[in-house]
């Protein structure tokens, strides 16, 4: 009896510190951040969408208007390769989601209901840009977790949506694993920390995860490694990204990819080793009459690694759907 009265101190001594000492230990400051709008190129620009200063990059004219979005841990420049030459036989915008980019970073407590980070507020922030931009319909492009909010937009407002490609779409992937528990995340404890964890994207993790999305990781310059660098340079990235990573749970799209009945484009690199090639085989295979075009000694971003191929793909596509 005594043994486990001891014992239950012990557990009880535990679970003090566990609940307890996250919430006593000051937490590091993150340091040398500035507004994003002061990290503006340019070339950049700002509308204000929902409540939010959405970044964004644009070229070209006329029909029809292009719309790229790019996957995790990215941003427009994402797209540097492809836009200028997109543009020149339509009218292209990439932008900046929430969470990456110069796109602004709303605060816990800034918004009352969904949160801005979530699936569902993605694609309203995606058709209200297209209303303050004065584009009916798109085509939408997205790269990675980017394809998942483009699928998800034709199958939630489809009068928008003019065609989809599917570049190493996230559609098999259901949302993060941190997303998926839960109540956990929302813990006093997580809640505190989890920004504190998600700066290990600004070290060599980081850079890890840059290079297992290239089938060459030697093509990444230092200049490419800063490019992705820089928007963590931006004001509360830390906490946005956390944030992010609480809304980002399971999404069904697997499930409903018989209801998308518009042109469909997948492409993929060969070796892709965060979506795997497999993945976006079969999703070529599901969705109804969709075309599949593979790049050879390719990785996650062939948008970046072979743009040439990307475009040799993507143009004729989005060519074909002028008059829609």
């Amino acid at each position: 009896m005594k043994a486990l009265k001891i014992l239950g101190g012990v557990l009880a001594a535990l679970a003090l510190v566990v609940l307890v000492l996250p919430m006593l230990i000051p937490l590091p400051p993150l340091e040398d951040t500035q507004p994003a709008a002061e990290l503006a190129e340019a070339d950049s620009r700002f509308v204000n969408v929902n409540g939010i200063q959405v970044h964004y990059k644009e070229a070209g004219q006329g029909q029809p208007v292009v719309i790229l979005l790019h996957g995790f841990g990215a941003s427009v420049f994402s797209w540097r390769e492809v836009l200028a030459p997109l543009g020149e036989g339509a009218r292209v915008i990439a932008y900046d989601r929430p969470a990456f980019g110069l796109t602004q970073r709303p605060m816990p407590g800034e918004w009352s209901g969904e949160s801005p980070y979530s699936l569902t507020a993605q694609v309203s922030l995606l058709t209200g840009l297209m209303d303050a931009l004065g584009v009916e319909k798109a085509v939408l492009v997205g790269n990675s977790a980017g394809g998942t909010v483009a699928m998800q937009t034709a199958l939630s407002a489809p009068q928008r949506v003019a065609g989809l490609v599917l570049v190493d779409a996230a559609v098999y992937s259901e949302g993060s694993r941190f997303g998926r528990l839960g109540p956990l995340l929302n813990s006093p404890q997580l809640n505190r920390w989890g920004p504190v964890f998600a700066r290990s994207i600004a070290g060599e993790p980081g850079d890890v995860f840059i290079r297992s999305a290239w089938h060459d990781p030697s093509l990444l310059t230092p200049e490419i490694l800063e490019g992705y660098r820089k928007p963590l340079r931006a004001e509360n990235w830390d906490r946005a990204l956390w944030e992010l990573t609480k809304a980002n749970g399971p999404h069904g799209l697997a499930g409903r990819l018989s209801e998308l009945s518009l042109p469909v484009l997948v492409v993929t690199g060969d070796d892709d080793q965060i979506i795997p090639t497999a993945d976006s085989l079969r999703l070529a295979e599901e969705i109804p009459g969709a075309g599949l075009a593979v790049f050879p000694a390719c990785g996650h971003v062939p948008q970046e690694e072979c743009p040439q191929a990307f475009l040799e793909a993507v143009q004729p596509f989005v060519d074909s759907l002028r008059s829609q």
